[in-house]
């Protein structure tokens, strides 16, 4: 039914404004079109959207909101969030090594750190 559909990532935000400065200064990320309303935004984020949006209840999950594979570019792009100010997330997980930012498990390289609100973003070694 829905396999041949497209979808978007959504996540809420308190601040509208704070949230698209971050999403637009901090992970370089272009507004889709115009915008969609005072307390909705759209960006495009490779071949999908990411559409943020007004919300009392942002920053209440604790899983992943949006996760980027980013093949081998993991560490520049690790950096160049680092530079920007970005604060990384250290999760212990069994045979898991951690370093700058980045956790290593094998051939395959995970980073985790949060938007303003508090959202969980993902970066991942899978391309």
């Amino acid at each position: 039914m829905l396999k041949d559909k497209s979808s978007t990532a959504i996540v809420p935000t308190k601040d509208i404004k704070r949230a698209r400065k971050f999403y637009e200064d901090t992970l370089g990320l272009e507004l889709a079109g115009s915008e969609m309303g005072d307390d909705v935004l759209e960006f495009r984020t490779g071949d999908t959207s990411l559409t943020v949006y007004k919300s009392d209840y942002a920053g209440t999950n604790q899983a992943n909101a949006v996760a980027w594979g980013v093949g081998d570019e993991i560490e520049t792009i690790t950096s160049d969030l680092k530079k920007k100010g970005v604060k990384f997330e250290h999760y212990d997980m069994e045979g898991a090594s951690y370093k700058d930012g980045i956790h290593t498990m094998g051939d395959f390289r995970a980073v985790w750190f949060k938007d303003p609100d508090g959202n969980i973003l993902h970066l991942n070694s899978a391309a």
